[in-house]
């Protein structure tokens, strides 16, 4: 039995509500034939929803892996569920308002969230946060995350029905009777003095405090440092409440010695540094903000989105306490699954929620 047939078949199985799965979502490593993979689990949900994307690991209760399948089956009294997806290549922002659109068809229950997954670069995730915010609203919670892979240099691919789909974005309404939650922590902290980003573009930043930001980052981190290293260092923006924004930083030694990182120019940043306690503890932050939006209800299902980047920050034995620190708050009974991202979507409040190096846990009563 190949992979996707045999995951798509425990989720249903799995989904014992007398209501039945409604919904498939798929987190399948890149190292797959993500259209093989597709057509194998399509065929098993006969004519149910099936989205997803190719991760970069992925999470179920047994612990994170960077080679398998996860499927989770949602389903079952006071939920209801609506997808779409829309190309987002020429304009983000128009791509997340359409992919928003589906929210309308849930509408009729108390509490909705969106799901967004995406493919693509970095900076093209801001815009699609902000469409489809223009169009769900502040009283509707956006989650989410952009597909990965194993490989660096792998092509991450969304998953929509039987079809494998590039440069786009998939909507997922949630509509459900009882409330649903939404953490968000990182665990990074800031280290030294802020700096202002002073010139950028989409995908680069050109200028720190007025000077080249490759010089001003290598000075913070004593010289030129590998990926290994800029990876456990990112930048983050300053927010007006709550945690700062983290954002990937990667020194590639441009010859016009400017930084691979999405941040507008005008941000106040910080470097940013964590440890495995710390990214631990924002873990379980994650999962007690999304519980406890849930009023004392106990959760069916926690999804988690979390970025490959903490995954090797925390290495295999540190990333196998997360889960086992996640799962223990979903109780005996919740579905709990998800996958490590190339970036993350999360908007409780602001209009602004696309993340890196962050947590994002999504619980539903």
């Amino acid at each position: 039995m190949t992979a996707g047939r045999e995951a798509a078949l425990a989720a249903l199985r799995a989904c014992s509500d007398s209501v039945g799965a409604q919904l498939l979502l798929v987190f399948a490593s890149g190292s797959y034939d993500a259209r093989a993979l597709a057509g194998e689990v399509a065929e098993v949900a006969a004519g149910l929803p099936v989205v997803g994307c190719t991760s970069a690991g992925e999470i179920a209760l047994d612990g994170p892996t960077r080679d398998a399948v996860v499927v989770i089956a949602l389903g079952g009294e006071g939920l209801s569920f609506s997808v779409t997806a829309v190309n987002a290549a020429d304009d983000p922002r128009d791509a997340g308002a359409r992919a928003a659109a589906c929210i309308g068809d849930v509408a009729d229950r108390e509490h909705q969230v969106l799901m967004l997954l995406s493919d693509g670069p970095a900076e093209r995730q801001p815009e699609l946060v902000r469409g489809a915010y223009s169009v769900a609203g502040a009283g509707v919670p956006l989650v989410g995350g952009v597909g990965g892979s194993p490989d660096r240099g792998g092509v991450p691919a969304l998953i929509y029905g039987g079809a494998v789909l590039t440069d786009a974005v998939i909507g997922v309404a949630i509509g459900s009777d009882a409330p649903i939650g939404v953490g968000v922590r990182h665990g990074w902290r800031p280290v030294g003095d802020p700096m202002l980003v002073t010139r950028a573009c989409a995908d680069r930043v050109h200028e720190l405090d007025g000077r080249p930001a490759a010089d001003v980052y290598r000075e913070r981190l004593g010289g030129f440092q590998p990926y290994e290293v800029t990876l456990q260092h990112p930048l983050g923006m300053q927010r007006r409440d709550g945690e700062a924004h983290v954002r990937f930083v990667g020194d590639d030694d441009a010859p016009d010695r400017s930084l691979d990182a999405a941040i507008p120019a005008g941000s106040m940043v910080w470097l940013m540094a964590a440890d495995g306690d710390s990214v631990r503890d924002a873990a379980d932050a994650a999962c007690l903000e999304a519980l406890e939006a849930l009023d004392g209800e106990a959760p069916r299902a926690l999804i988690v989105f979390d970025c490959n980047a903490r995954l090797q920050a925390l290495g295999a034995e540190g990333a196998a306490d997360e889960v086992a620190l996640i799962a223990s708050h979903a109780g005996d009974d919740a579905a709990v699954g998800g996958l490590y991202t190339w970036g993350e979507i999360a908007r409780v409040r602001g209009s602004a929620g696309f993340h890196q190096q962050t947590l994002v846990v999504l619980a539903l009563a």
